[in-house]
């Protein structure tokens, strides 16, 4: 037993030698593989080295050669460059000799001018100044009729042309602008549907109709008239109200001063929708814009206000449409035209509240609302009393002419005109030195011609200012008058 545990135990230690052998031996064989691949591998890299060492000799090589012809051609440019600015500074040389050479001519010509010069004013006896002076002279006796003659023809020409022109603008526009016209009338009388109705708007001792008159503002005739009632009062406005209050009372029934303070005070508000609306409608129909507020309810006014049976607004809405054609024509602003033209009666609203001349009041208005000074110059320049200096001012005058002398545009019969032109000229004869007066331009001049004797040239004028005073306190005329003064000497003598 111990002899098979012995024989186990050296069986092991042998196998376990043999294995440690085994495993030297195997590990002298690797390190020879190991140092044989190292060997090999140096071999390689030495190869490769050499081979990369060879490439790096070529490529220098070649670059050398390149950078040796960059050289060589720098070379050759530079030399190139050098021969040209040689050249370049020879010509500059000459170009210097040569303008030398000229300056010397220049001179030399100045001085043979001067002596030719000196020469024929010694022979002629005259300056060179005089000599100009003299051939102007014959010149401008040569052809100064011929100039004259020409200078006519072209200043005629050019008026019939112009008038021409004129004429076609403005029929243009009339034509394109024409309609019906119906000459109204502010309603200054309200029918009664019968006689009681005529006690009834009295009231008991007077008291309704009192009542009617301090709410409205307007004086109530009953008894002028069978069967109307009439209003009087400068205020169309007021005239309105008074006018649509008794309407809606005889239309309603009842009538007492509570009734009439409440009726009255619905007439003012829709009289004052109908002005408001009235102001509106007359922008859109015009296309203007831009017009401040209170200027649009002066403008809606003019809805009842009456120029000798012509409807104001109606008239200035007419005007605007007809200026704006005028002033694209003419080349002038349209959209100040046609504010001016709209604009320019909008004095006549509150002419019964402000004393002056409604083309002066319009002015003032418009200037106190901010608006353009072209447009405050047209308006106040639409009659003759100042001077239209802008295109558009001369638009809005003729515009006005045009509107307002249109047939049955206005209803002055032919009896009251010209009882008003014997009257604007008997009132110009009345005074001391007149030998003639004669109202032209359908009363808006009245020419007035006085004794040269008699009549001075500063009385002139004090006589006109004085004929211009009385019209203003005499007369009632729409517009302004113009009152031309003339005083004329003549010196006559015969030959025997």
């Amino acid at each position: 037993m111990v002899g098979i545990v012995i024989g186990g135990l050296v069986g092991a230690a042998l196998g376990v030698g043999g294995f440690y052998a085994y495993q030297r031996t195997r590990q002298a064989n690797g390190k020879s593989q190991i140092e044989r691949d190292i060997a090999e591998a140096k071999s390689k890299a030495s190869d490769i080295v050499l081979k990369a060492k060879d490439e790096a000799l070529k490529i220098e090589n070649e670059r050398r050669r390149e950078w040796q012809k960059t050289e060589n051609r720098l070379a050759d440019r530079e030399q190139t460059l050098d021969r040209k600015l040689d050249e370049l500074d020879k010509r500059a040389e000459k170009l210097r000799a040569h303008e030398d050479e000229v300056d010397n001519l220049k001179e030399e010509i100045r001085t043979i001018r001067t002596r030719q010069q000196e020469k024929l004013e010694k022979i002629a006896g005259l300056k060179k100044k005089d000599a100009a002076d003299k051939l102007m002279q014959m010149t401008e006796r040569d052809i100064k009729n011929d100039l004259v003659g020409l200078v006519s023809k072209l200043q005629h020409e050019a008026m019939d042309d112009a008038e021409e022109r004129a004429q076609m603008i403005l029929l243009t526009a009339m034509e394109r602008m024409s309609s019906e016209v119906t000459a109204e009338r502010t309603v200054t009388a309200v029918k009664l549907t019968d006689d009681e109705m005529k006690g009834r708007i009295i009231g008991k001792e007077g008291r309704n109709i009192q009542a009617l008159q301090r709410e409205t503002g307007v004086d109530i005739l009953v008894d002028d008239t069978p069967g109307m009632i009439v209003l009087s009062s400068f205020d169309p406005i007021r005239r309105q109200v008074a006018r649509l209050s008794l309407e809606m009372l005889m239309k309603d029934g009842r009538i007492h001063p509570a009734r009439i303070e409440e009726v009255v005070a619905k007439a003012k508000k829709q009289i004052d929708k109908e002005v408001k609306q009235a102001g509106e409608d007359a922008m859109r129909e015009t296309g203007v814009v831009g017009i401040p507020k209170e200027m649009q309810r002066l403008l809606g006014e003019l809805k009842f206000r009456t120029s000798y049976g012509q409807n104001v607004l109606k008239h200035s809405t007419e005007m605007a449409q007809m200026a704006g054609v005028i002033a694209e024509e003419i080349g002038a602003d349209v959209r100040i035209t046609k504010i001016a033209t709209l604009l320019h009666d909008v004095g006549k609203a509150v002419t019964h509240k402000i004393e002056g001349k409604h083309h002066h009041i319009g002015a003032e208005l418009a200037r106190k609302y901010g608006m353009d000074e072209r447009i405050v110059h047209a308006i106040e320049a639409h009659h003759d009393d100042i001077e239209a200096t802008t295109p558009e001012a001369l638009i809005v005058r003729v515009c006005d002419a045009a509107s307002a002398a249109r047939p049955g545009a206005r209803n002055i019969s032919a009896e009251n005109f010209a009882e008003r032109m014997r009257d604007l000229e008997n009132v110009a004869t009345s005074f001391n030195g007149v030998d003639k007066a004669y109202a032209i331009s359908a009363g808006r001049e009245v020419r007035v011609i006085v004794r040269s004797e008699d009549i001075d040239d500063l009385s002139a004028f004090k006589l006109s200012r004085d004929i211009a005073t009385k019209i203003e306190s005499t007369m009632q005329y729409p517009g302004t008058i113009k009152v031309n003064v003339i005083r004329e000497t003549r010196a006559i003598e015969y030959a025997k």
